[in-house]
């Protein structure tokens, strides 16, 4: 009996206007951590700050058990606490 072999899926088209370079990466908790220079225990600490307004959190993409970052956000985060 021959095995059936799934097809593959091709990735989504790009739109005409869309380069390469628009293609969103997410950062990791390392990739956050050296970028803003602390621990990584400091970014999952300030991912998950209870009982804190969700605008004092470090802003984040949960993917299953992975934590991952918007690195346009992640650049802002800074900016927005000085702020205050």
């Amino acid at each position: 009996m021959p095995l059936a072999i799934a097809p593959t899926t091709t990735p989504p088209a790009r739109q005409p206007n869309e380069s390469a370079t628009d293609v969103l990466e997410l950062m990791t908790v390392a990739d956050v951590a050296a970028l803003l220079r602390v621990s990584r225990s400091w970014v999952y600490e300030h991912t998950r700050l209870r009982g804190k307004p969700r605008s004092d959190r470090l802003p984040h993409i949960k993917l299953g058990k992975y934590v991952r970052f918007d690195p346009h956000v992640v650049r802002a985060f800074p900016d927005r606490q000085t702020a205050r």
